[in-house]
Order: C-alpha cells, then sequence, then structure tokens
C-alpha cells in the first residue's frame, strides 16, 4: 500500500500517471554504445507496479529505472490503475506475451494471479517479487519487501503511547488477501495484546477507497465515543480516516497512525491530522530487485528473501535528514 491503493484525485491521478510511464519509457535504452563495462546487455526488465499512480510505486520505479540503466539493462514499467486483480491480470498476460528476460511485480492478491505468473516463468522469464508476493513459494528469484509485521508493531507500540494507553483503538485497512497489509495487521493486533487498557475493534475494510474510510471512521466514533487511536493500514486509507476525523471535529484528539509517507501523508502530519507514519523504503525494493534479476542473468548468487528498513516518522523528526529521505516522491 502509499503500500495497497486506489485512484487519487483526477488531476493528481493524471500528472501521476503520466509520470510513471515517462519513468518507464525513459529507462528503455539501456543496451549499446556508453554502456557500462561487465553489464548485462541484451537484457530486458519489466515492472508492474500495484497502481502507479501510488507515489510508493513512483518511487520504486524511479529507482529501479536508475539501477537498470546503470547496470546497462533495458526497463519499462506500467502498473494497475486500480488495486483490483481484473485490472492488473492484462498486465500480466501482456508481459506473458513479450517474454521479457525479468519481471518485477507487486502481485495485486496472494493467490488469484499465481497460474499466469507460474506460466510466464516456465516461459523462462525471472520473476522478482517486490512489495507484495503470493503464498506459492515456487513463484519468483527473490521477494523484497518491508518486515511489514514488524512495522505493525511499530505502529502499535506508537499509537498506544499516543492514547495514553487507554480506550478504543481499530485497524481499517484495505481488503483481506494481501500479503502486506494482511501481515501489518497481525502484527499490529498481537503488539497491542500489550496493553491491557485498550481495547482493539473488529477490523474494517474499505476496499482501498478513501471516502468509504472516512465513512467508516465517522460510524465507529458514533458507536464507540471512547475511541482514542485508528490503524491505517496504507496511504489511501490514512488519507480518509483523516478526511472522516476533520468532518467530525476529531483531528487531533483520535490519534492515527498510518502506514507509508506519501506527500499527502506529511501534509497530515504536519497539520497535526496524523500522529505516526511507518514509512517503507521503495527505492530501495525497486534498486535491490534489478540487482538480484541482474545477478541471475549472469548466473550469480541471488538473494531469495530481502528485508527493506521502515522507520517511524513523526512531526518532531521530520526534520532530521536521515528520516526526511524516506519520504515519497511524486515523480521522478
Amino acid at each position: 500500500m502509499s503500500t495497497r491503493r486506489a485512484l487519487l484525485a483526477v488531476a493528481g491521478a493524471a500528472l501521476a500517471l503520466t509520470t510513471t510511464a515517462a519513468c518507464g519509457s525513459s529507462g528503455s535504452s539501456g543496451s549499446g554504445a556508453g554502456q557500462p563495462a561487465g553489464a548485462v546487455s541484451h537484457k530486458r526488465i519489466e515492472l508492474i507496479t500495484g497502481v502507479k499512480s501510488d507515489p510508493f510505486y513512483i518511487t520504486m520505479t524511479c529507482a529501479a529505472q536508475a539501477e537498470a540503466k546503470a547496470k546497462g539493462l533495458d526497463f519499462t514499467a506500467d502498473g494497475s490503475a486500480q488495486w483490483d486483480v481484473s485490472v492488473q491480470r492484462p498486465l500480466i498476460d501482456s508481459v506473458g506475451a513479450a517474454h521479457p528476460d525479468g519481471l518485477m511485480i507487486s502481485p495485486v492478491d496472494t493467490e488469484a494471479l499465481t497460474p499466469s505468473l507460474r506460466q510466464i516463468q516456465s516461459g523462462g522469464t525471472k520473476i522478482a517479487l517486490v512489495d507484495t508476493s503470493v503464498t506459492d513459494p515456487s513463484v519468483g528469484i527473490t521477494r523484497i519487501s518491508s518486515d511489514n509485521e514488524k512495522g505493525g508493531q511499530v505502529a502499535a507500540d506508537a499509537l498506544a503511547q499516543q492514547m495514553g494507553q487507554k480506550g478504543s483503538v481499530i485497524v481499517i485497512s484495505v481488503k483481506p488477501g494481501i500479503s502486506t497489509t494482511d501481515a501489518r495487521i497481525k502484527g499490529f493486533t498481537e503488539e497491542m495484546g500489550k496493553y491491557p487498557n485498550i481495547k482493539v475493534l473488529p477490523t474494517l475494510y474499505d476496499n482501498d477507497l478513501p471516502a468509504t474510510a472516512a465513512s467508516q471512521i465517522q460510524s465507529t466514533l458514533a458507536a464507540h465515543p471512547d475511541l482514542g487511536g485508528v490503524f491505517a493500514g496504507n496511504t489511501n486509507t490514512g488519507q480518509g480516516v483523516a478526511t472522516g476525523l476533520q468532518q467530525a471535529g476529531k483531528q487531533g484528539q483520535v490519534k492515527v497512525a498510518a502506514f507509508d509517507a506519501e506527500p499527502d501523508e506529511i501534509t497530515a502530519l504536519r497539520n497535526g491530522t496524523l500522529q505516526v507514519l511507518v514509512a517503507q523504503d521503495p527505492a530501495a525494493i525497486g534498486t535491490e530487485a534489478v540487482d538480484q534479476l541482474a545477478a541471475a542473468f549472469e548466473g550469480k548468487p541471488v538473494q531469495a528473501s530481502i528485508g527493506t528498513t521502515m522507520v517511524a516518522i513523526t512531526k518532531d523528526n521530520l526534520g532530521d535528514p536521515q528520516i526526511a529521505k524516506y519520504v515519497y516522491k511524486a515523480s521522478c
């Protein structure tokens, strides 16, 4: 889920879509004269992201593009317009027909796309699973993501302190069956068990729609006046929760921990609508995936699993350059 993810506002989405497309096309001339010495020539990598207008995936795409260029690899990128199997499947089918040497993909479901990915893999394309994954361990030569369960734990501890370790708390997330957000929920709810005076309400799912999250938080406030905290499982949910709290006049009273560090979330952190952001490192995910595919092309060892860093960002530490570097990009 920013990762996880529905379309942003029309104007913003259009800009981001254009930017991401530009990222993909501009990195497509890696072989030939001027290619770095020792690079793997004439190898093509395609990237399919979860939602291509999302700054999390834009940040990943930009980093992957730069790394592919540095290694002399051809690189193109595309992504779903929304977090939906029916939208991502045609992109996967297109890759299957094109037979690239490598595929980086953030599958939007842990099961439904596995047969297509197996078929692509059996055709000789090496697959790197980035951010999200599938349950079949035979798919992919490498899996690169954040430790999302740990991220949920970090969010729980930070939110408990913000709440004074009392009251009710709720998780609002995308939908069941997404590897990353499922792990975040697991880590959060288990860690909250350490705080006996905090009641964890049943998890709600907004189908990655900010408007739904806004409505859900308002309904929860009406049913649970002691609501003291919300854990938003991804960017769009965080945006929706922030909007719902503002509309209910509860901004800053109900504490919010959200995943990711996209531009809108940083604004919400500064104005006090969000209190904690658990930032991932999508740039490192993109870079590592290109590196692992390049190693596989050269017959070198490949790391089967790579976890990337996460940091907790607050209003107080946002000015630290070592923290600020984790803020996501809206364009390359």
